[in-house]
């Protein structure tokens, strides 16, 4: 048991899934390499089982996107979360204060003071939010803040079977996510809400669509939908 439990501790560190250095005033984005999502739902799955996510609602979610018309088709795997951004717009319609952003960039409900009224969730142009029935509350992804608290990244970053999640300080130049940000072309989802997404996607065009193209989207939100 004695070897089981040394091992149980040492697995993250093997796998690089602590967050190894940081600066004093941390900064904490995700980057997602599309090139490299298999679709394999390992994060979606690790993100319910860490946080208790009820059965029907996601703090993450993976949606299949096929482009184009057989025998011409590409298929390409989105992750969506809520993009922590730098100007969240749920943050100023909140009639309580109960969402907010943190000086490290993470935004956050205190769970105490939200009243349920759902303006958050309305406002988010990602659709990252969603009301949690049983606690009566708003609810989304928090980065695992439980997990950044003991050195540790989110559980869907340390269970991508694929590498394509990085974590990390955008305030430390040698953090991942800096080097995937200097060395890599990024982009965000709808930079057109201003809201400024610290979530950054490589590879974002295999996702976005051609206008006129025939578009099939196969997500556990909302089902399989269709369009032109």
């Amino acid at each position: 048991m004695s070897v089981y439990i040394e091992l149980r501790r040492q697995l993250p560190a093997i796998f690089g899934r602590v967050i190894d250095k940081k600066s004093e005033k941390p900064r904490w984005a995700m980057v997602i390499d599309l090139r490299k999502c298999i679709g394999c739902y390992a994060c979606q799955a690790s993100c319910k089982m860490e946080n208790g996510v009820p059965y029907e609602f996601f703090r993450t979610h993976v949606e299949q996107i096929e482009r184009g018309r057989y025998p011409n088709v590409r298929r390409a795997f989105l992750p969506v979360l809520c993009n922590h951004c730098e100007k969240p717009s749920c943050v100023p319609v909140c009639p309580v204060g109960a969402t907010y952003k943190r000086e490290d960039g993470i935004v956050v409900i205190d769970y105490d003071r939200c009243i349920g009224c759902g303006y958050c969730i309305q406002a988010c142009p990602y659709d990252a939010r969603y009301f949690n029935p049983y606690t009566r509350t708003a609810d989304k992804c928090d980065f695992c803040l439980h997990r950044i608290e003991q050195g540790l990244v989110p559980a869907c970053v340390a269970n991508c079977r694929a590498g394509a999640r990085i974590f990390g300080d955008l305030n430390h130049p040698d953090s991942p996510v800096s080097k995937a940000l200097k060395e890599e072309g990024v982009a965000v989802l709808k930079p057109e809400t201003g809201n400024e997404p610290h979530v950054f996607y490589i590879g974002l065009e295999q996702a976005i669509p051609l206008r006129g193209e025939r578009v099939t989207v196969v997500s556990p939100k909302i089902g399989v939908v269709t369009y032109e």
